[in-house]
């Protein structure tokens, strides 16, 4: 792969860069801009070269969803002269786009003279906007992608010890690759979020109303793994109260929503001796109860020492709302990529600038 920096001569070059600007907008307003502040270094470096700028991005699901809102926000933050950068529509309003159509993806292509990618958050996308348009034109990584498969890599080759992985979210199916997969390399992975549901489940344990993924099973050579790290307590929804409890105490009526507090104490333990930490979903249903334990526990990761990876569109929305982006050594802008690149190495669309 080659990075932006190997680029000698960009004066009037055509540059089609990829970014992801699917930001959270609610009423026309959005949210969290962290994603556009983080694509900024890049397009700076383009614009200071003499390159001329378009770029490509989605917005939603659909392809509906205006980009109006972005774009304002983006000349905002960015200071960046209307002149110097143009933005294509939103991409995923063409059929092409997720079939990874060839003429589409050589329709885009005929835009530039040159493709950065720089949206690592949808590489794990075989779009034409991620994997068509390099095969036809000359491609490149931009900053964030250079940094965001450095400080991944880290935690696959040689990390450091003790190494601990804090894993919460939901969707069991597609944490199991990383739980398989990590327990070789780390030395501590603690289990929070809907993700411990699934464990106290397999436990004979009663969970209640509590949400968890039936289409996989936990098995007992993972259960029993001393790596395996439990939370002692959780925070259920009893009624209209919410109660702390040992996890063994839960009741058919109630729903858990948190780790407890004697856990956020056990897990403070670990933190202060490991050397590097990776985090991926939060531990609790933070949209019923605020940032809760997870916030408590960015916050003594933040204090730490450690060597500190974040990732998950959700963990990176409260690390946004505290105001501690900066405390950590990398906070990643992938969901679904930050998985997958964890679980498999590399991204389709990292493949496709080789």
């Amino acid at each position: 792969m080659h990075s932006i920096k190997e680029l000698k001569n960009l004066k009037d070059k055509r540059v089609i860069l990829r970014v992801d600007f699917n930001v959270p907008i609610k009423d026309g307003v959005i949210e969290d801009d962290f994603r556009i502040k983080k694509a900024l270094p890049t397009i700076n470096y383009l614009l200071k070269k003499g390159a001329k700028i378009i770029l490509i991005t989605h917005l939603g699901k659909d392809g509906s969803a205006s980009l109006d809102p972005v774009i304002k926000r983006f000349f905002k933050v960015s200071k960046i002269s209307p002149e110097q950068v143009d933005f294509f529509e939103n991409v995923r309003k063409f059929e092409g786009e997720e079939k990874n159509d060839p003429k589409f993806a050589k329709t885009l292509a005929n835009m530039g003279d040159i493709y950065v990618n720089d949206a690592f958050s949808v590489s794990h996308r075989e779009h034409s906007s991620v994997v068509g348009i390099p095969k036809y034109l000359p491609s490149y990584m931009g900053f964030q992608l250079e940094q965001e498969i450095k400080h991944l890599e880290s935690t696959l080759k040689n990390p450091k010890h003790p190494f601990l992985f804090i894993l919460g979210g939901a969707k069991f199916s597609t944490k199991m690759p990383l739980i398989q997969k990590y327990l070789k390399t780390t030395d501590f992975i603690f289990i929070g979020g809907a993700l411990l549901n699934d464990f106290l489940e397999t436990m004979g344990l009663e969970v209640g109303k509590s949400l968890v993924d039936d289409s996989v099973s936990v098995s007992k050579t993972i259960l029993n793994n001393e790596k395996i790290i439990l939370p002692v307590d959780v925070v259920v929804k009893s009624g209209n109260k919410l109660i702390n409890k040992k996890i063994d105490k839960v009741k058919k009526d109630e729903t858990i929503l948190d780790i407890g507090a004697d856990s956020v104490k056990m897990i403070a333990l670990y933190i202060k001796k490991s050397k590097l930490i990776l985090w991926n979903g939060p531990l609790g249903k933070y949209e019923d109860i605020g940032i809760g334990a997870t916030g408590k526990i960015l916050k003594l990761v933040a204090k730490s020492k450690a060597t500190s990876i974040i990732g998950g569109g959700d963990t990176v929305d409260i690390i946004n709302k505290l105001k501690i982006e900066d405390k950590f050594t990398f906070v990643s802008t992938g969901g679904g990529a930050t998985l997958d690149f964890l679980a498999k190495g590399t991204l389709p669309g990292i493949k496709a600038l080789k």
